[in-house]
């Protein structure tokens, strides 16, 4: 099972028997069975039909629309899951402020080593970098986060943390595409654009996972309460950051799958054209399907498993293994 991806402006998603067809005008994009997708995500200015749209929804299978660029618009979803007792034991756990403190060092650290790793590991074939003073100031920022008395100061650990992994991140690219510092909204060149754009992905699908399980998305134990935020699953998001999406970019960028020429400058930032979307959803999709390890899991398979883990910590006050990229 995997996502689909409609990206074609102007493209219309209607259902003929089991399959969705994706058309513009009277040119037939593609087709795909219904049993082959369980979500789907509808970019710019596509279409879904009332009947495809009523069929998608008595399947289970979500509906999230997005701009053009992977900022979120809204999500369709069928039934919200009835699993009143995890919310209840979410609320609980929130206002425990030993067990909220506890989960949130839990992220922090595996934030932290994530980065760590992904350094070390590029490392390995690249010996002419020097690397060291990094991972010595990520060590150190991890050994602090034992005395943190507060989340405030556990999110301040995680700003030192992704400012000095960003500082060695731009020497990672070998090709012509620079990379200085992080900026969002709206991403400043290709590998902020590239960066922005897997963090939007991976955030939506974890936000609908998580509430497909049961939870309150907008009650979090690192990033807190904020009016409209998905707090739990930008928790979540932390620990995939970069061996998923970070990953992913040097990926994308070093290999030349993507290049300078795939990028547009538009509204005062740099995004993906739309043929080099469609490339990188090509590749995307074989990134979170492929399984690998012991046990065999895929991208998507371990955002599930993070999730029903979490839901135990919960529910049992028992300790969270966090995802750790090895």
């Amino acid at each position: 099972m995997s996502a689909l991806y409609v990206t074609e402006p102007g493209a219309v998603i209607r259902l003929s028997s089991r399959t969705l067809i994706i058309s513009k005008g009277k040119e037939k994009l593609a087709q795909v069975p219904l049993l082959r997708i369980d979500n789907v995500l509808v970019f710019g200015n596509a279409q879904i039909t009332t009947q495809a749209l009523s069929v998608l929804l008595a399947e289970g299978i979500d509906v999230t629309y997005l701009t053009r660029n992977g900022r979120l618009r809204g999500r369709l979803t069928s039934v919200s899951s009835k699993n009143v007792l995890l919310r209840i034991a979410q609320y609980e756990r929130y206002l425990d402020d030993v067990f909220q403190l506890q989960l949130a060092k839990i992220f922090v650290t595996a934030k932290i080593r994530n980065c760590k790793r992904l350094i070390q590991r590029f490392g390995l074939n690249h010996p002419e970098i020097e690397m060291q003073k990094t991972i010595d100031s990520l060590i150190k920022l991890q050994h602090k986060i034992r005395s943190a008395d507060s989340t405030a100061n556990l999110l301040g650990l995680e700003g030192g943390a992704s400012a000095a992994y960003f500082g060695m991140f731009g020497e990672m690219f070998v090709r012509d595409l620079k990379f200085e510092k992080r900026s969002k909204r709206p991403p400043k060149d290709p590998v902020n654009a590239l960066l922005s754009f897997g963090y939007s992905l991976i955030t939506n699908e974890l936000h609908a996972l998580i509430v497909g399980h049961g939870f309150d998305p907008y009650i979090g134990f690192l990033h807190g309460l904020s009016y409209g935020r998905p707090s739990l699953a930008l928790d979540l998001v932390e620990e995939f950051r970069q061996p998923v999406v970070d990953r992913f970019t040097l990926r994308l960028l070093n290999r030349g799958i993507i290049k300078k020429a795939d990028f547009i400058n538009k509204d005062g930032g740099v995004y993906l054209t739309d043929e080099a979307r469609k490339i990188y959803f090509t590749q995307y999709d074989k990134l979170i399907n492929k399984k690998s390890g012991q046990p065999a899991r895929s991208i998507r398979d371990h955002f599930k498993h993070q999730i029903r883990q979490l839901s135990k910590a919960i529910q049992k006050n028992s300790i969270y293994k966090p995802f750790k990229y090895n």
